[in-house]
């Protein structure tokens, strides 16, 4: 019997005897085959468990049918130990509540799927936190930060994970359903266990505050409390599932202050670790200046910093802000820095600690470009040896011709780096550097790990760690709980060797059909493994500011995230999948396209561009889906409307003609077809006397403003006209592509393409600017354009010449914004302008015309083609909701939507009836009832 028949037949057991979901699919297991890890392991099945009997049922499943099981939560396990080869279980989707809160006792119960960020805005209004706060805290659970004993930032102040539990709920290996708090009754023989192994419990654990490797049983010793409970944290799922928690909370500083001290480089920071926690910080921070380097390029500019080439973030506290700023003056003082920057202001602060934030993601690119693994992310040594052990291992990455970009958590000597590893070609190199790094963490006296766990990563390196005695205790605890090796096996007892199941090793490229992938050397399969798991996509970005992703925001399902779909796409370019494979169908379905991973995601893995590339394949030379060649070839069919627009609106007003029409041509009958203008720009353009007359600044006529709405474009002119500019348009009908590119007609899109490139190159060869208004027309232009034609220079050319109106005005000196201070904007950013070039420029002029602005985050739900597809509406829909809709009900009266892109104005007039305007035409006119209108 083949595996898809076996797990079809497991799933079909499962249902019968749990409420929660089961799933054997082809695409969901390749969905759950990688957590943030180097590993890939299918499992057999993946289990979405409801509550307590289901968790138990599935163990009993598992035993009954000789197979594992592994628990999982955001999947941001960096070292394997959230993937398994039986039953997955993910707690994330239903096992979320937070129980109770006890603001007087300072303690919550939660379930193992709680993510961090819920709970800590949940505590917020009680003055209160959970004290470990790791950089995924916006998408990791309690169950997973309990699983590898997380530590951050704060845990320097506050302690990890292991300090904050009081008692735990869990079931064990044999199905036993168990209790675990202070004391060792609550597991037969696990007193014996602690007397018979003290002196390994006393003198090779607990040794320093991030020795994290192994299990944490220095907490069974009689002078550190005999708590189960504690012992259970970091046992990665090994011993236990847990099903609910009690945690400590910890009041949330009064105030605090921002020190920035700057050194001649990270060690030499780390040498000067003493004379900083003298003044008892709540979190000291190292940052390289490679790192502060790769951030820079990617934003553009990071704030202001010391001098130096590697610093500390030192945050101190007090009771009150005097008290909090002399803690840091007196730092400032004392350190050994070579300069220095105090840092009271909160958005100044903010602005800083987003390095560090954004420097954890970047971190997966070296500064050349090329990508770089977990493995050795976390090691850790008593922060007396930190410098020692940095230039050590400066040594040690020099001799294997590795490099990475160091940051951590300096004040307790824990270091984070991802390496350029050369895992696809050569796995061998990779396990020899394991080792003798293994070896160097150790004769500084460190742990093989600080606060990642071990997993598959680091569980074979214990070896060198531990002595025989040590190893052996760790079995031996791990058989208290789960005696037939259930839970998670492999992982910490009983090892598989560190290079086994990578995930990119032998990985063969894919070279592209369509875009060029420059930044992949064209290799779709280097591409899509940009994904190495960090999970940013399953954040909540409503409440960070990002738009990606907006189909899992809707969703909650990691079929709909982008690691979801770039774990399908990298079992494509393995060869396990065709790309026409009804999983490949499934996965990408939802995608809308919206590129906000291009830019979000801090892999810079780009779903939208994989998407495109995915039905360019799979058509290539095939028939289409009927959307394809009516919302795909949108442009051709406009331009034959514009001549009968009247007739046009009304047929698209008779309901039931309306409705046939739009079934026969994939459309979602509940949507309306936009209204036509009377009369298309490029003809009241003519009719004005215009055309293609010489002219400094073109304005690019995108078939959206010319069909639909000209009016942006005519009050585009009139603003460039009264700052003395003559205006042009291209002599011809031109086109982006966006609608070929996004259903992957890649063929035609190149063809309109080189005309758009046969019109434009003239003016731009003579120093000209060409302003585009529909977001994603414009973004089409920038990044599509090139990629698309990347042997033609001319394409570059015109790409780094196309301006958005915001951008050209605010580049001419001479341009004042008009004054509105009385009008209150909710703005919607569009997605495609949000990922590409972005959306500053927009977002100055409005601060300088006095507005009051409710800025959006997140995609409106239309996504040019995505919300009219059959079978997409209430996707769309739930997208809307996110941010559009709910702002929109509860906008201020009299308030003004502007939006310049128009799937976010048809969405909002659709779902919500009220009409959106573009910049142009807001600039233009003074308010709601303006000229403009």
């Amino acid at each position: 019997m083949n595996d898809d028949r076996s797990a079809e037949l497991l799933a079909e057991a499962l249902r019968g005897r749990i409420r929660g979901e089961v799933d054997a699919s082809v695409r969901r297991r390749a969905e759950y085959s990688s957590d943030a890890s180097n590993y890939r392991v299918r499992p057999t099945v993946v289990v979405f468990p409801r509550g307590a009997d289901d968790v138990a049922a599935v163990v009993g499943c598992a035993r009954d049918n000789g197979l594992s099981v592994t628990a999982r939560g955001g999947g941001t396990s960096v070292a394997g130990n959230a993937i398994g080869p039986g039953i997955v279980l993910d707690f994330s989707r239903h096992m979320t509540a937070i129980r109770a809160v006890d603001a007087a006792a300072r303690t919550a119960i939660v379930q193992p799927g709680v993510v961090l960020s819920d709970l800590q805005r949940r505590l917020r209004a009680d003055g209160l936190r959970f004290g470990p706060d790791p950089s995924t805290q916006d998408r990791c659970t309690l169950g997973g930060m309990i699983g590898n004993n997380a530590c951050g930032p704060h845990a320097l102040a506050w302690g990890r994970t292991s300090d904050t539990v009081r008692e735990l709920r869990v079931i064990d290996g044999t199905g036993t359903r168990r209790v675990l708090g202070a004391g060792l009754d609550a597991v037969p023989g696990l007193a014996g266990f602690t007397t018979a192994n003290l002196a390994v419990l006393r003198t090779e654990l607990g040794r320093f505050e991030r020795q994290a490797s192994g299990y944490g049983l220095e907490h069974l010793l009689p002078e550190r409390g005999s708590s189960a409970a504690k012992a259970f944290v970091g046992t990665e799922g090994t011993c236990g599932l847990l099903l609910e928690a009690e945690v400590a909370l910890t009041p949330m500083p009064a105030a605090t202050v921002l020190t920035v001290l700057g050194y001649p480089d990270m060690a030499s920071a780390a040498d000067d670790v003493a004379a900083v926690m003298r003044c008892a910080p709540i979190a000291v921070e190292g940052i390289d200046a490679g790192l502060v380097d790769v951030v820079r390029a990617h934003r553009g500019t990071v704030p202001e910093l010391p001098r130096g080439r590697g610093w500390l973030f030192v945050e101190t506290a007090g009771e009150s802000a005097a008290e909090a700023l002399a803690v840091a003056e007196r730092l400032a003082r004392e350190a050994g820095a070579v300069d220095h920057r105090v840092v009271t202001d909160p958005a100044a602060t903010a602005a800083l600690w987003r390095i560090r934030a954004d420097g954890a993601g970047l971190a997966g690119r070296t500064p050349d470009g090329k990508p770089a693994w977990p493995g050795w992310e976390d090691a850790a040594v008593p922060p007396e040896n930190l410098g020692r052990y940095l230039r050590e291992f400066a040594a040690l990455t020099a001799e294997y011709d590795v490099r990475g970009l160091l940051y951590g958590h300096i004040g307790d000597g824990c270091i984070h780096v991802r390496l350029d590893f050369p895992i696809a070609d050569a796995p061998q190199r990779f396990r020899s550097f394991l080792f003798d790094a293994a070896e160097l963490v150790v004769r500084h006296g460190g742990s093989l790990s600080g606060e990642h766990g071990d997993g598959r990563a680091r569980s074979e390196l214990l070896a060198v760690m531990y002595s025989p005695a040590a190893i052996a205790a760790f079995a031996g605890f791990k058989s208290l709980f789960d005696p037939d090796d259930v839970l998670n096996p492999g992982v910490l007892v009983a090892p598989p060797p560190v290079d086994t199941d990578l995930r990119v090793a032998g990985v063969r490229p894919v070279p592209t059909l369509g875009f060029a992938l420059g930044d992949d050397s064209g290799d779709l399969s280097t591409a899509v493994h940009r994904c190495v798991g960090i999970g940013k996509c399953r954040a909540d970005t409503r409440a960070a500011g990002g738009f990606m992703c907006p189909s899992y925001l809707a969703t909650a399902d990691e079929k709909d995230s982008t690691r979801g779909r770039a774990r399908v796409l990298q079992e494509v370019v393995r060869g396990e999948l065709d790309w026409r494979a009804p999983a490949v169908t499934e996965s990408l379905d939802l995608c809308l396209s919206c590129r906000a991973c291009a830019s979000d995601c801090p892999a810079g893995v780009d779903m939208a561009t994989y998407k495109s590339e995915t039905l360019y394949r799979r058509y290539r030379g095939r028939l289409r889906p009927v959307d394809h060649y009516v919302l795909g070839q949108l442009p051709r069919w406009l331009a034959v409307a514009q001549r009968f627009p009247r007739l046009a609106n009304s047929l698209a007003t008779r309901p039931r003609l309306r409705r046939t029409g739009m079934r026969l041509a994939g459309i979602d009958p509940r949507r309306t077809a936009p209204e036509l203008a009377p009369k298309p720009l490029r003809r009241i353009w003519r009719d004005r006397g215009g055309g293609a007359s010489a002219g400094r600044v073109m304005l690019w006529v995108d078939t959206f403003t010319d069909t639909f709405d000209p009016a942006n474009g005519l009050a585009a002119t009139h603003l460039l006209e009264q700052l003395g500019y003559q205006v042009t348009i291209p002599a011809e009908r031109v086109c982006c592509g966006l609608t070929w590119i996004s259903t992957g007609q890649l063929d035609g899109a190149r063809v309109r393409l080189r005309a758009t490139v046969d019109a434009l190159a003239e003016h731009v060869a003579g120093g000209g600017l060409v302003i585009g208004l529909e977001p994603s027309c414009t973004a089409a232009l920038r990044a599509d354009l090139p990629e698309l034609l990347p042997d033609d220079p001319r394409a570059a050319q015109i790409a780094a010449a196309v301006r958005t109106l915001a951008e050209f005005l605010l580049e001419h000196p001479d341009w004042q914004p008009p004054q509105r201070p009385n009008d209150t904007v909710i703005v919607q950013p569009h997605c495609h302008q949000h990922a590409v070039g972005g959306f500053a420029a927009e977002r100055e002029i409005l601060a300088a015309m006095g507005v009051t602005v409710r800025e959006l985050a997140g995609c409106c739900g239309l996504a040019g083609n995505f919300g009219m597809q059959r079978g997409h509406y209430d996707v769309s829909v739930a997208v809307a909701e996110n941010a559009l809709l709910p702002a929109l009900r509860t906008a201020p009266e009299g308030s003004i939507f502007l939006a310049d892109g128009f799937s976010c104005r048809t969405q909002a007039d659709q779902l919500a009836g009220v009409p959106g305007r573009h910049l142009a035409e807001y600039l233009l006119g003074a308010g709601p009832n303006s000229a403009a209108d």
